[in-house]
């Protein structure tokens, strides 16, 4: 194992995220009951720019007047970008105003690592400035070609900032950056052989490993499709994320069933971690379970499944 390592700055259920308008006050309540680990409030995409200020009031009077935490949600922003005339204020208005009932701010669009540093040095003046002791983690979209280019970068120095979380695949403005293909959000395209988002997932969710981030799934944007969701869900679990987004409630027990580790498979890792211990009380390495040689990598994954399970029931 190297010497370098690099410990999460926060840790978080994060198996669902549901995508929630800010423009679109009457949903919040239902938001709040749907049992989802993460909401984010939205003020870019989904909100059209002659909404966007009243979204913004819209967003605070919620954050404010709801109890997102009594329900064990963790209450994410997603702010306009960086390039927009709306930015600066969706921050300093959300500090200020409600800034101790936040827990994260989602950055759309990031193309390089100075995208969160001006974000970074934002919060940490508003934090100093309104006497707050809770910091507010980053989390950002991984969702342009510029982005994806760019992302261990991005998650190194985020990290080491101490205030980056998570990364997240935006698969539409991605697909859109990339000139690419598709049939729909999410989705694959039946002429390519194989997973079209594979490498780019991959690509995020080892740059987020390597630097103590969490790895999050984007949009599959038919809802009416829950096989599809599924399936995209089970690939990215496969290879290494730890939750996708909802942009419908109806995806949220579904995203929640893929990330959340079967009973049969904890009773398995607990079996490994078992034998692996009865093995080194003998003085052995390794060990055989069910036929098969399990040793010390065995352990570390075995250990993954059974702490995720725990977090999670520790959060029920």
């Amino acid at each position: 194992m190297s010497h370098t390592l690099y410990e999460a700055n926060a840790h978080r259920v994060h198996r669902c995220e549901l995508a929630v308008p800010g423009s679109n006050p009457e949903m919040f309540e239902k938001a709040l009951k749907s049992g989802v680990d993460v909401i984010f409030l939205d003020l870019e995409d989904a909100v059209a720019p002659d909404d966007k200020l009243q979204a913004r009031k819209n967003v605070i009077k919620a954050i404010n007047e709801l109890d997102w935490a009594g329900h064990g949600i963790t209450v994410s922003i997603r702010i306009n970008g960086l390039d927009t005339q709306y930015m600066v204020r969706d921050i300093v208005d959300l500090v200020e105003q409600c800034g101790e009932k936040i827990d994260t701010i989602l950055i759309p669009k990031v193309g390089v690592y100075s995208d969160v540093y001006m974000v970074e040095s934002m919060l940490n003046q508003l934090e100093m400035q309104q006497g707050l002791t809770k910091k507010i983690g980053i989390e950002c979209l991984i969702e342009t070609a510029l982005g994806m280019a760019n992302v261990e970068d991005i998650a190194k120095q985020g990290a080491i900032g101490g205030r980056l979380e998570a990364l997240h695949f935006g698969v539409a403005d991605y697909a859109a950056s990339n000139r690419a293909r598709t049939t729909n959000i999410g989705g694959l395209n039946p002429d390519y052989p194989g997973d079209q988002w594979h490498y780019a997932i991959s690509r995020m969710t080892v740059a987020c490993r390597a630097y103590g981030l969490r790895a999050i799934d984007g949009p599959f944007g038919d809802f009416k499709d829950p096989e599809g969701f599924k399936d995209a869900a089970r690939r990215a679990a496969a290879i290494g994320c730890e939750g996708k987004w909802a942009i419908h409630p109806s995806q949220i027990a579904l995203a929640n069933d893929v990330f959340t580790p079967p009973e049969s498979e904890v009773q398995k890792a607990k079996r490994i971690l078992a034998a692996l211990k009865e093995a080194a009380e003998q003085g052995k390495g390794a060990a055989a379970l069910d036929g098969r040689l399990i040793d010390a990598a065995s352990e570390k994954m075995a250990n993954n499944v059974v702490s995720t399970a725990a977090a999670i029931a520790a959060k029920a």
